[in-house]
């Protein structure tokens, strides 16, 4: 060997072969050289190396000497460093170093070199990570537990790793560090709370997002060191939650956001801890409690949460702040509601009650996040939520507030789209949410003019989408008619009729605002702004913005035009929206942050925009119903029965024909009516003659084939056709054919001349025919029907009883067993009506005979002969039909005058005829129909 052995006690410094004498009288590079076989000496050496050990203690004695822990160069000292780290491997469990602060300045100064770890890229970044092993592995650091000092040591090492940490470090510097400051934790006597700051620090919020690295460290350090530092993390919240001492800590304004993340690494940190929350669940302070609410909404909500199980008396006490006093905090517990539903549907059973009195809240605000929240969750899933929370959102549908009400129908507008339109959910899911579509068209009977227009919004863009191509809209507005109740049904024609209006409103506008200009047109021009307006929201600033929109329309000719072309009854769907689009565009330029004038503009485009029905959308509506008719529709898979398809259909035609009647102007969609009308299906035949009768009236002008087809149908309809067949094949010869006169004789003369009053079965559509005639061409046939009526309708058939009546107590029978011969009375009586409303005027006397005949049959009980042959069922058949033509009567002004306060009053009787002094002899228990009289509407 090159050197030989001495005494440690010696002082002499012993260096390994080939290392010269290290002092400050050598240059830094060659003070380098020598300490890196010097490094690389101890780094070869091991605890059983005794020999080595003992040559070398004075060597490691010098290491620590200040003139290398405070050596300028930082080769130097991580060298050093990297030496010191071995020193302690090497002689543990005894450190060569006695003195306390001498191990304070080399500790003080290890953990100084650990800052190069910092820099991944640097050339000496393997000796870094060489000396945090190291000192990891050999817990080196548990040597300063005997320390006075030791907690600021231990904080320093603590800060210098959270702040060296980044996203360059690899899996094993993160696994280092937790091994080097757990043991410090898990093997030591005390967590000062400077040390615990110096961990809990990164948790806060600003911190985290700082630097996540030093987050996932601390987060992996408590989880590893749970059982150790949980009494030093219960004792500091123990100090600031129940003793108020904030003062031991500057994370004690950030107690529930460490809490908070805390439960999140690992819940038993806070075994303790959470009672204390029970606690300040219950404090005087409005402020406090809302933290804790806050806290506790995102602990309960989480995902992978079970401390509502777990803690079952926290669970109970934070739903006690649903009845919390201070708003805010119950504005708080309900926005939490969501949240929970999504994350725990296990819970929505004891969120319903909560959330039920929370919809009813007299805060506005609570209200509408009630509704936030159950909405929410339903998009998520509609097993989320049970019917009781769906229902809440129903209620509020009619809240006072206009923007709860428009958070619930919204809601309820995009649930319904999302399971009953898309069906995202099955067929049960569409089941559950079938009464949306019902609720939401109800809304349209309220007054006010801003649910109107958000039930047409939500039409539009969540029932029947306007955005679906043609085939697909007109299926989906099948399907959907054909589901609807009653009243959702009359709300939705009453939409269509409203937009309608609203359309010939502004089309009167516009060719108004295209005449000269003259006191008596700008006159006009306002009043018809005022009634637009009105159809408006606000109608206060409406009117400012429609007499502002009013004058655009005289100066711009391209927006005019636009407008025009909106209005027009051949507008198609596709048209619309661009003209929509052009109009808007050019009102919204200049741009705007704001532009309330352009929104309004917007509402009343939208109002009059046929979105869904145009010529080819008809058509293909009618190809829709004709599938059903064929069994070739998807009723059954739309859960539809095909008969109620079919009548819904055909209603839906029938209601659009009054409201859009130039889309049926096709010669397609006119074929496809005249197929329906040659059906065997009277319903189908029915429907067909009455959307003729309301959309044809350019056929002759511009359909000459179906002119000619339609005619002979209408023909043999009117003379040999069901009875309501007859009657529209007579209203559509008037409304379509300018040859009417004609048409009317070919179809009276041969009916009069055939009138037999012993034929019973074959009276009732002749009846009928000719009475409907009478009452569109009354001057046409004057005479004749003069005296039909006299000799035959009112001698032949109703002074006249042929047949004796079944004897019977019954006061009411269903229609099919009444007599042949009563339903023909009927029928006379009517025609006789319709021949009256067709005159118009009583200077033949012939309303005032009517009248009195009418109030002899009611006077008689409807035995008008007296004769005792009439059924009792067939009587008050007759007496009804009686009633029914006196209220008809007075509905025309001229048959009005001539009324007697005594027929009046024996109408009136006849709604009520349970025992009146015995005079219709009903028993307690019986009474006439009660839509008795109630013709047209009009109830006396």
């Amino acid at each position: 060997m090159a050197h030989s052995k001495t005494r440690a006690n010696d002082g002499k410094i012993t260096y390994p072969p080939g290392v010269k004498e290290i002092s400050d009288k050598i240059s830094k590079e060659e003070m380098v050289r020598r300490l890196k076989m010097v490094v690389k000496t101890f780094m070869d050496m091991d605890q059983d190396s005794e020999e080595e050990k003992e040559l070398y203690l004075n060597l490691a004695l010098h290491l620590a000497s200040d003139f290398f822990l405070k050596h300028p160069d930082k080769d130097v000292r991580l060298l050093v460093a990297c030496c010191l780290a071995d020193i302690f491997r090497i002689y543990a469990p005894e450190a060569p170093y006695t003195s306390p602060d001498k191990l304070k300045d080399i500790f003080m100064f290890i953990t100084r070199q650990l800052k190069g770890l910092e820099d991944t890229k640097s050339p000496q970044f393997n000796r870094y990570f060489y000396l945090l092993e190291n000192i990891a592995w050999v817990k080196s650091y548990n040597i300063c537990f005997e320390l006075e000092d030791s907690n600021e040591i231990f904080t320093q090492l603590y800060r210098t790793l959270f702040s060296v940490i980044n996203n360059g470090h690899n899996q094993k510097v993160h696994m280092h560090m937790v091994d080097l400051m757990s043991s410090i934790i898990c093997e030591g006597d005390t967590v000062s709370q400077e040390l615990l700051d110096t961990v809990l620090v990164n948790l806060v919020p600003a911190h985290k997002n700082l630097n996540k690295q030093a987050y996932d460290l601390a987060k992996a350090l408590l989880k590893r060191t749970a059982q150790a530092i949980e009494p030093y993390i219960t004792n500091f919240f123990n100090q600031v939650l129940m003793l108020g001492k904030t003062s031991i800590s500057d994370l004690s304004e950030h107690v529930f956001d460490l809490i908070l993340e805390l439960y999140n690494i690992d819940s038993h940190l806070l075994l303790s801890v959470l009672p204390q929350l029970e606690f300040k669940l219950k404090s005087n302070d409005n402020e406090e409690r809302l933290q804790v609410v806050k806290l506790l909404a995102k602990m309960f909500g989480a995902k992978d949460s079970e401390l509502a199980s777990q803690n079952k008396p926290l669970w109970q006490c934070y739903l006690g702040r649903f009845n919390d006093i201070h708003v805010p905090i119950r504005l708080e517990c309900v926005k939490f509601a969501s949240h929970c539903l999504m994350n725990h549907p296990d819970l929505a059973k004891d969120l319903t009650e909560y959330l039920k009195v929370r919809s009813h809240d007299p805060e506005e605000a609570i209200r509408h996040d009630v509704i936030v929240s159950i909405v929410t969750a339903a998009k998520k899933d509609l097993l989320l939520v049970n019917d009781h929370l769906l229902n809440f959102v129903r209620e509020r549908t009619l809240d006072k507030r206009w923007r709860v009400r428009k958070e619930a129908m919204m809601g309820l507008a995009q649930i319904y789209k999302k399971y009953s339109l898309q069906s995202e959910a099955g067929k049960e899911a569409a089941k559950q949410i079938s009464w949306i579509k019902d609720k939401l068209l109800h809304i349209y009977y309220q007054n006010s003019i801003d649910d109107r227009l958000l039930v047409e919004r939500i039409f539009a863009q969540y029932m029947v989408p306007h955005n679906l191509e043609t085939n697909e809209r007109m299926k989906c507005l099948y399907y959907l008619y054909a589901t609807l109740d009653s009243n959702a049904v009359k709300a939705l024609n009453e939409m269509w009729k409203c937009q309608n209006l609203l359309r010939h409103q502004v089309k009167d506008l516009v060719d108004l605002i295209k005449q000269p200009k003259t006191d008596a047109s700008s006159k006009a021009i306002f009043s018809k702004v005022m009634v637009i307006t009105r159809n408006l929201p606000d109608p206060g600033k409406a009117q400012d913005f429609m007499k502002k929109f009013t004058q655009v329309l005289e100066d711009d000719e391209k927006i005019r035009s636009q407008l025009e072309m909106l209005v027009s009854p051949t507008c198609s769907c596709k048209q619309a929206e661009g003209c929509v689009r052009e109009i808007t565009k050019k009102l919204g330029n200049p741009k705007q942050p704001t532009n309330p004038f352009l929104e309004m503009i917007k509402f009343l485009l939208e109002r009059i925009a046929p979105v869904h029905i145009d010529t080819e959308s008809i058509s293909a509506l009618i190809k829709q119903v004709n599938k059903s008719i064929d069994g070739t529709a998807d009723d059954e898979d739309e859960g539809v029965p095909t008969d109620q398809a079919i009548r819904a259909g055909l209603e839906l035609l029938k209601v659009l024909s009054f409201t859009h009647p130039i889309s049926f102007h096709s010669a397609e969609t006119f074929e496809s009516l005249l197929a329906c009308l040659k059906m065997d299906d009277e319903k189908v035949a029915e429907a067909a003659l009455q959307i003729f009768k309301n959309t044809g009236s350019k056929i002759e002008e511009d359909f000459p084939h179906i002119r000619s087809a339609l005619l002979p149908v209408l023909h043999h309809k009117a003379k040999k056709g069901p009875p309501r067949q007859a009657k529209y094949a007579i209203h559509c010869i008037h409304a379509i054919f300018s040859s009417k006169e004609t048409q009317f004789a070919q179809i009276f003369e041969p009916l009069h001349k055939s009138l037999d009053p012993s034929n019973f079965e074959h009276l009732i559509t002749p009846l009928v025919t000719i009475g409907h005639i009478a009452m569109l061409a009354p001057d046409q046939f004057a005479a004749p029907l003069k005296s039909l009526v006299a000799t035959f309708i009112v001698k032949d058939l109703l002074m006249n009883d042929r047949l004796p009546g079944k004897k019977t107590t019954k006061l009411w029978v269903p229609d099919e067993e009444v007599s042949p011969e009563t339903l023909v009375k009927i029928q006379a009586i009517k025609m006789m009506v319709r021949w009256l409303l067709g005159m118009k005027n009583n200077h033949s006397k012939s309303g005032t005979s009517t009248l009195r005949l009418l109030t002899t049959i009611l006077h008689s009980d409807g035995d008008l002969t007296e004769q005792g042959k009439i059924s009792k069922p067939d009587m008050s058949r007759l007496r009804l039909a009686a009633g029914n033509a006196i209220v008809k009567l007075a509905q025309e002004p001229c048959y009005h005058e001539i009324i007697t306060l005594e027929q009046y009053q024996l109408c009136a009787l006849a709604i009520n005829v349970r025992k009146l002094g015995g005079t219709c002899g009903l028993s307690a228990n019986e009474s006439l129909p009660e839509d008795i009289f109630s013709n047209n509407g009009i109830l006396l």
